[in-house]
């Protein structure tokens, strides 16, 4: 097609779409064999056309306009972000070669690197960069090792909160002023429900496109059929594409098979039998490093007083990243022996079990730092406890640089030098994304104590992703027994919702509400508890005509136990309306097959007597040929006015009437 054609061809389908509706007119477009280029650029032309249109037209209604100037902005929204999407190629590649089920722990690694970039922006904004326009001498001299125990010079930096001000910065010629305490509460608590409304939203989206929508129950056949992209040109594109699919058709076709094996009963009981006993092994073990915690937490600040270096802060986040590395090996192990023949199954298991430990570990560290550091009389307990946090984020850092590059490394070493037995390692995924979502959740606590971990945190991720990946590609084979792994991410947003973000939340609301500020650092210094810096503001403006509607907002909603009850009931309620829509369609799915599975017997039934039909008549024509002739005899009678009849054996039918004379 020359280039006056496709022109032609573009003028014309941009004619068709303009009086179309914007799902068809989008549908279209999606559907034409171009590139995405080209596709941007027609439906640029074509919403310029429909303008141009319009504006000659009678003018559309307010909420005509505010729903077109949304969609608009949602699609370059959407377009800017996926231009920043730069591990968009890696996830394809790890997903072509290690299925999805690894591809799962990449997807939420990359999520939860982007949702601690939009924290790190928020609280540079509006607190670290405020803080820094009034700065602190700092008085301490840099020695190396603050990057392992955030002690000594960091002490005295805008990473912690006793080096905030409580006083309202002013800058000198201009009358803004700038109220310290507020911005710092009301930033960390709207960052938190920004978390919540991100978290519930993710984990609908999620649920919604892996349990609800009706492709999930047809295994992706259309998507594996029909639905090759004749847009790629590229060689390297084209194989990767090849190797996507080939993938996902392991992965469908291996869990229709664990689906029709049944096991017998013998079998099952002593299944049963060894996973009752590794759970009674595993809780035993998680219930033992509880107790190890607890007793070295409480037994720490003693420690401390006695050794005075830097150093001897290490002792205790040590120690619980050992628990937290070599435990979960341990329950790892435990596959060997309970050999599930569904992996999900294996992993959910794993799951549960790391998930129980971790956040134990996590509620004992913070009964802790509210019952023993925030009642010690120390000088500055806020500091002490982002401290805490700070190097069990920097330990457990470490600690996974190590069994990545090391760990992983000498098991392929191993298993391929020494003890070829053992083969290749595989990756574990619970594992994995147990680290991730107990590092979280310490950021997510830390981050009250110590504004500037979401920064810290970020570039730890970033550093993961990248060891995590190469590691991935030179030491690990893809699972040994292939699986679909589509509803994994809605599980680990679930798991990071539900008992982490939550949990978070109720020690915020301890610290905030009953425990008392340091008398002499942090911006609520002098405070009976920190709720009162707001409880203070709301009395000021109370007295201010014009704010009078804040204050009833505070009052009737965010001071309201009714609203938050209303606010559970409303969430409650979607929940429950999602879990009956998937089991409303797991129902409508179950009779659609038992619809087609009768239809099949119906045809392979009209198969059968088509079948016997065909026998039947060759069996007919066995006989001999004058036998045939003497049944298909047809007698002749000629009338006196010269017509012919043909007369059958069965029946008398005029024939053609001939003439004798043309005969």
């Amino acid at each position: 097609m020359n280039i006056a054609d496709k022109t032609k061809h573009e003028e014309k389908l941009i004619a068709s779409l303009i009086n179309l509706p914007t799902r068809d007119r989008n549908k279209i477009i999606r559907n034409q064999p171009l590139t995405m280029q080209e596709k941007r650029k027609i439906k640029k032309k074509v919403n310029m056309e429909k303008q141009k249109s319009a504006n000659q037209s009678i003018q559309l209604n307010y909420c005509t306009q505010c729903l077109t100037h949304y969609r608009h902005f949602k699609s370059v929204t959407s377009e800017f972000f996926q231009s920043l999407d730069v591990w968009q190629r890696t996830l394809k590649i790890i997903g072509s070669k290690f299925g999805t089920s690894v591809l799962s722990y990449f997807s939420f690694l990359t999520w939860l690197l982007k949702f601690n970039i939009f924290s790190f922006i928020v609280n540079f904004s509006f607190i670290i960069i405020p803080q820094l326009t009034d700065p602190k001498p700092n008085n301490l001299s840099f020695t190396g090792l603050e990057l392992l125990t955030g002690a000594g010079s960091f002490q005295q930096t805008v990473l912690y909160y006793g080096f905030y001000t409580n006083s309202t910065i002013k800058h000198k010629g201009s009358n803004t002023s700038y109220n310290m305490q507020l911005a710092y509460i009301f930033t960390i608590g709207l960052y938190l429900v920004i978390c919540f409304f991100s978290l519930l939203y993710s984990m609908a989206c999620s649920f919604r496109n892996n349990f609800i929508n009706p492709h999930v129950y047809s295994r992706g056949t259309a998507k594996l059929v029909f639905s090759w992209d004749f847009t790629i040109t590229r060689e390297k594109a084209v194989k990767l594409k090849q190797r996507n699919l080939t993938t996902e058709l392991k992965e469908n076709l291996s869990e229709i098979r664990h689906e029709n094996v049944i096991t017998p009963l013998k079998q099952r009981l002593s299944r049963f039998c060894i996973h009752l006993a590794a759970w009674i092994v595993s809780t035993g073990v998680a219930i033992a490093c509880c107790a190890a915690v607890y007793f070295l937490a409480f037994n720490n600040m003693k420690f401390l007083r006695e050794h005075k270096n830097q150093a001897a802060t290490l002792l205790l986040p040590f120690l619980v990243c050992c628990f937290n590395l070599f435990v979960p090996l341990f329950y790892s192990s435990f596959g060997l022996v309970e050999k599930f023949e569904i992996p999900r199954h294996q992993v959910l298991v794993i799951i549960i079990r790391n998930i129980f430990l971790k956040i134990s570990i996590i509620g004992i560290l913070c009964y802790y730092w509210l019952n023993s550091i925030a009642v010690s009389h120390e000088e500055c307990w806020e500091t002490l406890i982002g401290q805490d946090i700070y190097r069990l984020l920097m330990m457990n850092f470490l600690f996974t640089l190590f069994d990545s590059i090391f760990g992983e490394f000498l098991r392929r070493i191993i298993g391929t030098k020494l003890i070829k037995s053992l083969g290749v390692p595989e990756f574990d995924i619970a594992r994995n994304v147990l680290e991730l979502i107990y590092t979280q959740t310490l950021l997510w606590i830390g981050i009250f104590f110590a504004p500037l971990l979401p920064f810290i945190h970020m570039i730890t991720l970033f550093i993961m992703l990248n060891v995590k990946r190469i590691s991935l590609m030179m030491n690990c084979l893809p699972p040994s027994k292939v699986w679909r792994a589509s509803q994994m991410m809605t599980l680990f947003i679930f798991l990071l919702f539900f008992p982490s973000f939550t949990g978070v939340l109720c020690v915020l609301a301890i610290t905030v509400w009953r425990l008392k500020p340091s008398a002499q650092c942090g911006p609520f210094q002098g405070l009976p508890s920190i709720i009162h810096a707001i409880y203070g503001w709301i009395e000021i403006l109370s007295n201010r005509p014009s704010y009078l509607w804040v204050v009833w907002i505070y009052r009737n909603l965010i001071g309201s136990v009714h609203f938050f009850f209303i606010l559970t009931l409303i969430v409650v309620i979607i929940t429950y309306l999602y879990w009956q829509i998937i089991e409303g369609r797991k129902i409508m799915i179950k009779l659609l097959h038992e619809q087609i599975i009768n239809e099949g017997k119906d045809k392979m039934f009209l198969v059968e007597k088509l079948l016997k039909l065909q026998e039947s008549q060759k069996k007919t024509n066995t006989f001999p040929l004058a036998q045939e002739r003497r049944e298909q005899e047809v007698s002749l009678k000629w009338s006196k006015d010269g017509h012919l009849f043909i007369l059958d054996k069965r029946e008398w039918s005029e024939g053609t009437k001939v003439n004798l004379e043309d005969m």
